[in-house]
């Protein structure tokens, strides 16, 4: 396998269209002035993946903010970690919502900036499964026959956090849909056109309907995309080690939680960069 030298970054791709190992030391990622040539190689490779690296909270922190705006987990908060788990005991808050991790999806489609970027840290892997899925919806666009990005450019697509709840409760209490629904939906275009020049699909188990489409057209027009986007050649499935850290292009990149035991106590650490462009 070659490997590839980015400035000072030493990596290796994972696959052709999707994933780079970043084999730096730790002491080299955090000095600080590898961040632009990381930025660079993260929008060009979707995700990045730092084996065993065993960063602790602190230092995850301080190498997130060599990449960009540290974003803390709510406006104005502290600069610190975030526990990602199912295990109510440890995330009371969120776990019930994070079950819709589970299914294809992109951070932030109700925000009108999404976040930039995710850094999940492995601190313990569930008994069975729980890999995290990626895939390029960059390289998926690009990918895609010429008539059909002239068929979807212009389209639009209507986002609700209420509709990721059917994927995990397809009969929810009445009382439960409205609480979800009343977080709202957004209008989003089903390709967004970056800053950079490049395209990506913006999919996900959020997306509910194609503006314009009767609800058979639109099913099959989001499904269709997700199976093509979720394709072998665009996809990384990273199997966690403790100490692992991946962060990921969150506008270009879908991702799911593997299913896994959700009784294990899989805990990994997360921080996240400020988005800097807005979807439109």
């Amino acid at each position: 396998m070659s490997v590839i030298e980015t400035t000072r970054v030493r990596a290796e791709n994972v696959k052709p269209d999707i994933g780079s190992r970043v084999l730096n030391s730790k002491r080299e990622l955090l000095a600080g002035d590898l961040g632009p040539a990381i930025r660079e190689l993260l929008e060009e490779r979707g995700v990045l993946v730092f084996p065993q690296i065993a960063f602790t909270d602190a230092e995850q922190v301080a190498f997130t903010k060599t990449l960009g705006i540290f974003a803390p987990e709510c406006p104005g908060g502290a600069e610190e970690i975030s526990k990602v788990t199912l295990d109510a005991k440890e995330n009371a808050s969120s776990a019930e919502y994070l079950k819709g991790s589970l299914y294809w999806h992109l951070d932030g489609t109700m925000n009108e900036v999404p976040i930039l970027a995710s850094l999940l840290s492995c601190q313990k892997t569930a008994s069975w499964g729980g890999n995290t899925g990626f895939c390029s919806t960059y390289a998926a666009y690009e990918a895609l026959p010429e008539e059909r990005k002239a068929e979807i450019d212009a389209l639009r697509v209507v986002h609700g956090a209420w509709a990721s709840l059917f994927y995990y409760e397809p009969e929810p209490s009445l009382e439960k849909l409205k609480g979800y629904q009343a977080i709202g939906s957004v209008e989003l275009p089903l390709v967004w056109k970056h800053r950079s020049g490049r395209k990506s699909l913006v999919l996900g188990c959020t997306a509910h309907s194609v503006v314009g489409q009767d609800p058979v057209e639109s099913t099959q027009t989001l499904v269709g995309l997700r199976d093509w986007a979720t394709r072998e050649e665009f996809s990384y499935s990273h199997e966690w080690s403790v100490g692992d850290l991946v962060i990921w292009d969150n506008t270009g990149t879908l991702h799911r939680a593997e299913p896994y035991d959700l009784a294990s106590g899989r805990m990994m650490h997360r921080t996240k960069l400020m988005g800097e462009e807005p979807f439109e």
